[in-house]
């Protein structure tokens, strides 16, 4: 399932005071409600304050002067079972619309016209005590869009034994830097994940975007014979061993795993006794601790580092926000680090400079660093965002391995080995200035398909330019601000997709 814990931290104030807010009015004509169900308290003030900035009339309650219902994830069943719950009836001239309307009237400016794309459907055979579940239908296969930023994806995959093939193939074409093929598989892997139903048949996947010929034929394989030879070949292949072994090492990437296999070694107890070779600081540290970073970081585990970082940030800055970002923010139980954002609307550049500096000369005192490498920031406010879709940010970052000791973490099977009171931790820090953060909170929170697609969707789609520092309109020729990643989905045309359903 899941994880939720974000959304029920969120004080119910917040939607008081943005309530409250006085705003123009200037369409008198539309008086709109905007459901809560399936949105959330908070997210819903968001919408609610945003829209008022634009000139519409959205009211607090639903009275009989709403001409236009707006809600996110449900249908016009559900809507109209929602108002038979509340006891309210409904006029024949209530618009029952989707939130996508209501985005594409913000960013216009204006009402825009209702189409069918917007209009919420009632079904025929519509019922009050009915609820069906999701199935597999073509209006539901037409809904599905190429870009991962429009699709939801929870942790909930019902077709695991498609997408962990083509997890597999990708990996392997990875090793082999062969890119096309890497972005077939990891596409097809992601628009399956998104799926509220199971594939059975060859059926299933007509209409689905992102599933070409190499792709269906692979599902076809697995559907007919339960597994696919193909992935099974690449799985027994020695080449691909060698290099899912060495590359779980830290710091060892493509080009020393390369070297290794054409060397003729075949097991890391080989290339550690060999005297010949010469080791980065970074393999020495990750050869000395592989056992513990090679196993799983528990959600535990990561909440526990987050007590230690959020401690040393606010001894030096104490309005400093830390968010825990990567897989954990996503909802995700386990992962192989813990990845962290750090920003201060108070804090100057060089107090930003100084602050990881800081943070390591603390831990190292406490003798809690095993291993750490700082990078600098070579950020710059006015430089473009890139045209990359794989492009890496500027920011301060620290890549560390912290020795988390046992008794910190609150679980109750914690990872002991016997004789041995702590586990060794891949941390990463990040440092980005405040007004960057929405920015880098997307991109720090992944996933790396969601990340690519919602910049390909930004170019491809809406003329803009998005990275981790900023977002460029190339029409307007101007510099986006955002507060939060709502506002950087509004600015994009999108639908705000909560962090725990960005797994595709």
């Amino acid at each position: 399932m899941a994880y939720s814990g974000p959304r029920k931290k969120k004080s119910r104030q917040v939607s008081a005071s943005m309530a409250s807010s006085p705003h123009d009015v200037k369409f008198q004509d539309l008086v709109l409600f905007i459901l809560e169900k399936k949105m959330g308290t908070t997210r819903r003030a968001f919408l609610m304050e945003l829209a008022r900035r634009k000139g519409f009339r959205v009211e607090n309650e639903l009275s009989d002067s709403v001409t236009h219902i707006v809600a996110e994830n449900n249908s016009g069943s559900e809507v109209l079972e929602w108002l038979q719950v509340q006891n309210i009836k409904t006029s024949s001239q209530l618009e029952l619309l989707d939130i996508s309307w209501l985005i594409e009237c913000m960013g216009a400016g204006k009402p825009v016209e209702m189409t069918g794309k917007h209009q919420l459907v009632v079904r025929r055979d519509y019922s009050a005590s009915s609820n069906p579940e999701p199935q597999k239908t073509p209006a539901l296969v037409k809904k599905i869009s190429q870009y991962a930023c429009q699709r939801r994806t929870t942790l909930n995959n019902y077709n695991h034994i498609f997408t962990d093939a083509f997890e597999v193939l990708a990996e392997n074409c990875e090793f082999r830097e062969n890119e096309v093929f890497y972005l077939v598989f990891m596409r097809a892997a992601s628009v399956l994940k998104s799926l509220p139903f199971t594939i059975t048949s060859m059926e299933d996947t007509e209409g689905i975007p992102c599933l070409g010929d190499k792709a269906k034929y692979i599902i076809e394989e697995i559907i007919e014979d339960g597994e696919s030879s193909e992935v099974k070949a690449v799985l027994n292949d020695e080449r691909y061993q060698s290099f899912k072994l060495f590359t779980s090492v830290f710091g060892v990437g493509l080009k020393t795993s390369e070297k290794w296999f054409r060397m003729g070694f075949r097991s890391l107890s080989k290339i550690k006794s060999d005297e010949t070779l010469k080791f980065t600081r970074m393999q020495k540290a990750g050869f000395l601790y592989y056992d513990d970073l090679v196993s799983c970081v528990t959600r535990a585990e990561a909440e526990a580092v987050s007590v230690l970082v959020k401690e040393a940030v606010s001894a030096f800055l104490p309005d400093a926000s830390v968010t825990l970002t990567g897989g954990f923010r996503r909802g995700k139980k386990i992962g192989h680090d813990v990845d962290f954002l750090i920003s201060s609307p108070g804090s100057t550049e060089e107090d930003e400079q100084q602050l990881l500096p800081q943070v390591i000369n603390l831990w190292e005192r406490k003798e809690l660093i095993l291993y750490y490498d700082l990078v600098e920031s070579t950020f710059e406010k006015l430089k473009l965002p890139s045209r990359k879709v794989d492009a890496l940010d500027h920011f301060q970052k620290c890549f560390l391995i912290l020795k988390l000791h046992h008794q910190r973490v609150e679980s109750d099977t914690p990872s002991k080995q016997e004789g041995k009171t702590w586990k060794a931790i891949r941390v990463d820090l990040v440092v980005c200035p405040y007004e960057c953060r929405a920015f880098a909170l997307l991109g720090w929170t992944g996933s790396r398909q969601f990340e690519r697609d919602i910049r390909r969707y930004a170019t491809h789609e809406r003329k803009m330019i998005l990275d981790n520092h900023a977002l460029y309109d190339k029409t307007k020729r101007v510099f986006l601000k955002a507060e939060s990643e709502e506002e950087i989905f509004a600015h994009l045309g999108l639908d705000y997709i909560d962090p725990w359903e960005r797994n595709a």
